[in-house]
C-alpha cells in the first residue's frame, strides 16, 4: 500500500484563503489528505463541504507531508462516514477566529476533517492547516515512527499480521 500525504495549501486562493492565513499567522489555509489512489478528501469550502476529489497539486502551491503512520483504513472509514456532510462555516468562526469550541456535528472544515481522519479526532476541531502541519511533522520525528518506517516492508506486514 502507497503512503497517505497531507497537503497543505500555500497558494494565493480567494479572499477566505487570505483571511485564514492572516488569522492564524501562516502561509498555509487550507489542506486535503492525499490517498495512495491519488484521490484528495477534505472538507472544502468551495465544494460545500466534505468530498473526494483528484486535484493537480503544483508543488508552488501546495507543500506535502508524508504520513507514514496514517491508517488507510481509518481515513477511509472517516470519509465514509462524513462524505457529504456540509462546510462548517459556523464551527471555523467559534473554533478558530472565537476559540469557544462548539462544533456542528453535522457539518466540517478541512483541517477537522484530516485530523479526525488521523486519529486525531477529541481534538480535530482545533487544528488549523498550520498546526496540523506541524503536529504531523513532530509525529514523524518520533523515533518509533522513524524506526517502523524504517523497517523491511516485510517486516511490517509480520507487525501487522
Amino acid at each position: 500500500m502507497g503512503l497517505i500525504y497531507l497537503a497543505v495549501y500555500k497558494g494565493k486562493g480567494q479572499l477566505f484563503n487570505r483571511l485564514i492565513r492572516l488569522w492564524t499567522r501562516s502561509k498555509y489555509s487550507h489542506c486535503e489528505l492525499v490517498m495512495p489512489d491519488g484521490r484528495c478528501l477534505s472538507a472544502s469550502a468551495m465544494d460545500g463541504g466534505v468530498r473526494a476529489k483528484r486535484i493537480e497539486l503544483k508543488l508552488e502551491h501546495w507543500d506535502l507531508v508524508p504520513l507514514p503512520w496514517a491508517n488507510a483504513k481509518l481515513v477511509e472509514a472517516v470519509f465514509d462516514r462524513h462524505e457529504g456532510k456540509g462546510y462548517d462555516w459556523l464551527g471555523i468562526l467559534l473554533a478558530q477566529f472565537l476559540p469557544l469550541g462548539i462544533d456542528d456535528k453535522r457539518r466540517m472544515f478541512c483541517s477537522e476533517f484530516c485530523a479526525a481522519a488521523l486519529g486525531l479526532q477529541q481534538a480535530a476541531p482545533r487544528f488549523s492547516p498550520v498546526l496540523l502541519s506541524e503536529v504531523v511533522q513532530r509525529i514523524n520525528r518520533l523515533p518509533f515512527v522513524q524506526l517502523a518506517h524504517s523497517l523491511p516492508q516485510d517486516a511490517r506486514n509480520v507487525a501487522d499480521a
